[in-house]
């Protein structure tokens, strides 16, 4: 299956001690038209529902629903590169307002303007 820059997608997380794997969902920040075509990974943001704690580069999804969220949640500041082939599949698809502050918070977070 073929991602797009803003999908919502449910991620296999392996433990820290490798002692099993969790299901967690991500925002895939990559551009589907440049970064995808070019490579077998893409570029997540992890997704979390303690939205009591908000952090340097996080951003609360307003439209949790509409991307396929079971509760309210946010977009953290944690980035990674994972395989395409440890998503598990699509949940949703981030909303234009959502996707936009969370490319400024996250771009605030890494410097750039």
């Amino acid at each position: 299956m073929k991602y797009k820059q803003g999908d919502v997608v449910l991620v296999k997380v392996i433990f820290s001690e490798g002692s099993g794997v969790k299901k967690r969902p991500a925002l895939i920040i990559t551009n589907d038209k440049y970064y995808h075509n070019h490579r077998q990974e893409v570029i997540i943001a992890a997704i979390t529902s303690n939205i009591d704690r908000i952090l340097a580069g996080d951003t609360k999804i307003q439209d949790w629903q509409k991307a396929g969220l079971k509760y309210p949640s946010l977009v953290t500041g944690i980035i990674q590169t994972i395989k395409t082939d440890i998503i598990e599949r699509k949940l949703g698809h981030l909303s234009e307002s959502d996707f936009s502050k969370t490319q400024v918070n996250l771009k605030k977070s890494l410097g750039f303007s």
